[in-house]
């Protein structure tokens, strides 16, 4: 079977003028797709089809298609007798904002998007093509997995994505849209991606389904309950954004784009800034509280110093105990990594590294200046977090900083304690410029702590135990902790007016704007894993 054997032969007065026109017949029925009744369901379940969400992704009318006309050659199971156009996979490229991207979507209507040769091989080329150009590539993901029909070689289709999803790492962004189900070895290509975004309802995404599941350990679960965008947005992870509908979901993709570079030897677009640079912010020492012991919001901190107010958060409801986010200072795109004392205290956790760490790497793989801002007062203590690997994640968050070429600014605003304060990019790791507020707390620990590790005897022999260890804490935080301290001993570069910390930041980020750095020579790192 050709392309041609469903097509009406050429007619008309000229040969030439025929072909066109079965040329014309041919590309009506590809981009219609199956019957009317698959696209009638595909909505039904909340979903558009494959052409549909390309259209919002892409700028209007600049979608180019490759092959388009592409049919799989398999047999057998009644495989020979189906053979649509596109083999239920939609490649090509186009433009976001006028910017070049690459893109994929399987097509549901069609074999259930699961992946065959065919299939396979359009997206390996439009993989090949996106690397080639230095341009992001989006995939759309809806499929069943691996076709059953087609054996072993479906499997294999797997292993060529997957090797150039690694080859592409910081080259080019890629992001992954999952716009429904995702199982087995479809689940990989998109954990190798930078970004995962996922629709509430219709994505989800799992290695064993609820039957495996329940036929193996007798739970019973649904398909969201498993691996749906909540779960592996709030729980596993994996999920880096999770929206309601998918016109917000590719919206969001959209905007996401406009903040990345086009590939890692390029930076990420500049913008027009209406936001004054010098612009001073008055009520960020009203923000933070003096009183370390009470929270408050590193949101409100963060959109009062960047542009506009306006900052992209990244796992925004995974580990709410660190912030990572992009945003601009000036025009200029920039990652921030901030404590969160809202939750937990701001401590450093197992995810809170874990995610820090995968967010910093991106920045740097992708020319991103990283502005840290510190609030923490320590690692979360505790048998679950020891037992669970706290050393090895957070030397995964070490290792990123210390890994990390971009412009690195660090700013203390309260709390800065042990490790974990070396570990959020101070000084002796590598950054830049290191600044802090008045309010800064820089020390091995807390006052309280201190004091009852130095002064043990002294308060264990007092008449009033509590009168002299109050007494105690008083001078060791006078002594060792008062905001000067750390300046003079070089190991912050300036103390600066909370009011002033936009302007600063931005002047910081001006001068580094020329940094090069190198890494010393070798086949690659060996970070914890």
């Amino acid at each position: 079977m050709t392309v041609l054997d469903d097509v009406a032969p050429a007619v008309g007065p000229s040969h030439a003028r025929g072909r066109v026109a079965e040329l014309a017949a041919i590309r009506v029925r590809a981009v219609a797709g199956p019957c009317e009744e698959a696209t009638q369901a595909q909505h039904a379940k909340g979903k558009l089809t494959a052409r549909e969400r390309i259209g919002l992704l892409l700028d209007p009318g600049s979608f180019q298609e490759v092959e388009q006309l592409r049919r799989h050659r398999a047999s057998g199971f009644g495989l020979e007798a189906k053979k649509p156009h596109t083999d239920g996979v939609i490649t090509g490229w186009g433009t976001v904002e006028g910017r070049t991207v690459f893109v994929y979507a399987h097509d549901f209507r069609i074999f259930g998007g699961a992946l065959g040769e065919a299939h396979a091989a359009k997206i390996h080329k439009i993989m090949d093509m996106a690397v080639a150009a230095g341009a992001p590539l989006v995939s759309l993901n809806d499929g069943a997995g691996a076709r059953i029909q087609e054996g072993v070689s479906a499997l294999a289709g797997y292993g060529g994505i997957f090797q150039r999803n690694t080859k592409a790492s910081g080259v080019i962004p890629q992001i992954s849209v999952m716009l429904g189900p995702c199982a087995g070895g479809a689940a990989y290509s998109p954990a190798l991606t930078d970004f995962v975004f996922m629709v509430r309802e219709t994505s989800q995404m799992f290695i064993t389904g609820p039957d495996v599941v329940r036929a193996v350990t007798g739970e019973e679960i649904t398909h969201n309950g498993l691996g749906g965008a909540d779960v592996h947005a709030e729980t596993s992870g994996v999920c880096h954004f999770a929206y309601d509908d998918e016109e917000s979901c590719l919206a969001e993709v959209r905007y996401l784009l406009s903040l990345l570079p086009q590939n890692n030897r390029q930076f990420p677009p500049r913008a027009a800034c209406t936001d004054p640079p010098a612009r001073r912010s008055e009520v960020l020492l009203d923000l933070v509280p003096a009183d370390g012991s009470r929270p408050y919001d590193m949101g409100r901190v963060i959109e009062e110093i960047v542009d506009d107010g306006e900052y992209l958060e990244v796992h925004e409801r995974w580990a709410r105990n660190i912030v990572c986010a992009l945003a601009r200072l000036d025009g200029q795109v920039v990652g921030i990594v901030a404590n969160q004392p809202q939750a937990l205290a701001g401590v450093l956790d197992i995810e809170a590294s874990e995610k820090a760490a995968g967010f910093v790497q991106m920045c740097d793989a992708f020319s991103i200046p990283l502005v840290t801002l510190v609030d923490v007062p320590g690692f979360l203590p505790g048998v679950g977090q020891e037992h669970g690997g706290i050393i090895r994640h957070g030397a995964k968050l070490l290792y990123a900083y210390c890994n990390a070429t971009v412009p690195r600014i660090s700013l203390i605003l309260r709390k800065a304690y042990g490790g974990a304060y070396i570990v959020m990019d101070s000084q002796s790791i590598g950054a830049d410029l290191t600044y802090a507020w008045p309010t800064n707390e820089i020390a091995v620990m807390g006052a309280e702590g201190a004091a009852g590790v130095i002064f043990r005897r002294q308060i264990a022999a007092a008449d009033d135990p509590e009168a002299m260890r109050a007494r105690m804490v008083k001078e060791y935080r006078s002594e060792l902790m008062h905001p000067y301290y750390a300046a003079e001993r070089g190991l912050v570069d300036d103390v600066i007016d909370p009011a002033a910390t936009r302007e600063t930041l931005i002047r910081s980020l001006a001068m580094l704007r020329t940094k090069h750095a190198d890494l010393p020579s070798r086949k690659h790192g060996n970070p914890p894993q």
